[in-house]
């Protein structure tokens, strides 16, 4: 199998071909970061998860959220289900905990913005 793809782990955005014959080849990096991220992406993709919350008597309706570390990209939609359910109460500070061991991943949905109580 042959699979083309973007490198996102730096600004260069090299284009890597993975060959996967038993063993994974990755040529088109131009790091070795390229070659780490091909082999993940083919073995175990992971992702971080940006979104937002409901908020409850803030000064805005939304809260940015994202998680804490990467999960595996077969959760996503699955945790997203998890999130979706959240409804918090104003105020909120960056760096809280939204969901503690989101699915049990080790992750955590902390928020990335303030929200302060409506006046």
């Amino acid at each position: 199998m042959i699979k083309n793809m973007t490198c996102i782990n730096c600004p260069l955005g090299c284009q890597l071909k993975v060959e996967v014959d038993g063993e994974i080849k990755v040529s088109g990096n131009k790091c070795k970061r390229g070659e780490e991220y091909a082999k993940n992406e083919i073995t175990n993709p992971l992702r971080i998860i940006t979104t937002t919350v409901k908020v409850e008597g803030g000064d805005r309706p939304l809260l940015s959220v994202k998680t804490d570390k990467e999960i595996p990209k077969s959760k996503i939609f699955d945790i997203m289900k998890e999130i979706n359910k959240v409804k918090i109460n104003a105020p909120v500070e960056i760096g809280d905990i939204i969901i503690e061991n989101v699915l049990g991943t080790g992750a955590n949905i902390v928020a990335t913005s303030k929200i302060q109580r409506a006046d």
